[in-house]
Formats: structure tokens, C-alpha cells, sequence
């Protein structure tokens, strides 16, 4: 019988390899029938991708809470909605699912199952973009789940469909998927030597949005509303 900690790591799995697999699918159709219009490109691969999250979110939040994101995981647990003794098993699973999703959509679009990309993306102001993308999804999910929790996943979605195209990185705001994106030599590669960064900014972001989010939504409970014990005293 599957254990709850098995079923949320195949929960994170399977998330995360579908969200990749639509990073990259997404990106090698898109590639192929613009016929050389990279707008297009990217907005065919931003939709694909936005609307995946909605559908992971929606499916598997109450499952594992839907990470699918160390840069998340790592959060939840400094907010204590995660445990600590879980971080590994999510992260593990999160880097294998990505791995995965991203060799089958390798193989559905008949490319070599092992590469890494050539695209270089660096620089300050990509890496500052990183850092932006990934604050701004941790402050979403930070917001959604102070005030509006059943909103997550439109909100995710709608966020990363917004960063695809106000960031100057595209918006990883994902080692998962970054590290998974190193291993495609597609329209959503990122050459290997630069992942670090890229990794190292998101890591930034998010523990700079969780520090935004505390001071946002410190006592505010699911409905908006302030707790007992943060509500301000009644006037004199």
C-alpha cells in the first residue's frame, strides 16, 4: 500500500513532468509553425504552459499541494506547511519528474532522447529578472493561500503567462525546471553553464518574496480577514 509521503512524491513527479513536458513540447511545436516569428513562438509557448499549471494545480493541490518547485518547497517549509523531513522527497521527486517530462517530449517529436542546449541565457539583467519572476510567483502563492486560496491556480497560471512576457529571463522562477531546460537543445534551452545563476536568483527571489509576503499577510486568515490575535486593539 502507497504511503501519504509516496503518493504526494508521485503527485510532485508527475506534476513536475507534465509541467515540463509542456515547457518543452510546447516550445518545440510552437518553434516549428511560426515559421520563424519567435512573438508567436513565445506566446504559443506561455499559453500552453499557463494553462497546464491551472490543470496541475487544480488536480494535484490537494494531493501534495502542487510545488512542483524547490524555490516552493523550500518556502513552505520555512512556513512551516511543509515539513522539513519532506523537502528532500519533493525536491528528488520534482528534479526526476522534470528530467522525465522533459525526455518524453523528446521522443514524442522524434528528437534525441539526451542533449543539452547551446542557448545562452546570461547576463545581469536576465539574472535580476529571475529574481523578479520568482518573487513575484512565491508573493501569488503566498497571497492566494492568506486570502483566496481556491483562486491558486488561476492565479499561478495567470502569473507565469504575465512573466513569460515582462521578464527579461522569460520566467523560469523553477531550478526544477531549469535544471530539466539545461537538458533540451530546444526553443526553451538554457545552456548548462548558466543555470547556476539562473538557480541562485530564483533562490534569492523566493526567500525575498516570502520575507514581502510575511509582512503583507502576517495574521490574515483565508478570508481576508485578520486573526484574533492580530487584530488591532478596539479604540479607547
Amino acid at each position: 500500500m502507497i504511503t501519504p509521503l509516496a503518493r504526494r512524491m508521485l503527485a510532485e513527479a508527475l506534476g513536475t513532468a507534465f509541467l515540463l513536458a509542456t515547457v518543452v513540447g510546447s516550445g518545440i511545436m510552437a518553434a516549428q509553425l511560426a515559421g520563424g516569428n519567435i512573438a508567436l513562438a513565445l506566446l504559443g509557448n506561455a499559453l500552453a504552459t499557463a494553462a497546464m499549471l491551472v490543470v496541475l494545480i487544480t488536480i494535484l493541490g490537494p494531493v501534495s499541494g502542487a510545488q512542483l518547485n524547490p524555490a516552493v518547497s523550500l518556502v513552505m517549509a520555512i512556513e512551516r506547511r511543509l515539513s522539513w523531513s519532506a523537502v528532500l522527497p519533493y525536491i528528488a521527486a520534482q528534479l526526476a519528474g522534470a528530467i522525465l517530462g522533459v525526455w518524453a517530449a523528446h521522443a514524442m517529436f522524434d528528437l534525441p532522447i539526451l542533449q543539452f542546449s547551446t542557448t545562452v541565457r546570461t547576463g545581469a539583467g536576465q539574472w535580476l529578472g529571475e529574481a523578479i519572476a520568482t518573487f513575484g510567483l512565491v508573493l501569488t502563492i503566498l497571497g492566494c493561500t492568506a486570502q483566496a486560496p481556491k483562486s491558486t491556480p488561476f492565479a499561478v497560471g495567470l502569473y507565469i503567462l504575465a512573466a513569460y512576457w515582462f521578464t527579461s529571463s522569460t520566467s523560469f522562477a523553477n531550478p526544477a525546471v531549469t535544471i530539466a531546460r539545461a537538458l533540451s537543445d530546444t526553443f526553451a534551452g538554457i545552456a548548462p553553464a548558466d543555470a547556476p545563476a539562473f538557480i541562485a536568483s530564483q533562490i534569492v527571489g523566493a526567500l525575498l518574496g516570502l520575507a514581502a509576503g510575511r509582512l503583507l499577510w502576517a495574521g490574515v486568515t483565508s478570508t481576508g480577514a485578520l486573526r484574533p490575535s492580530a487584530a488591532p486593539p478596539p479604540p479607547a
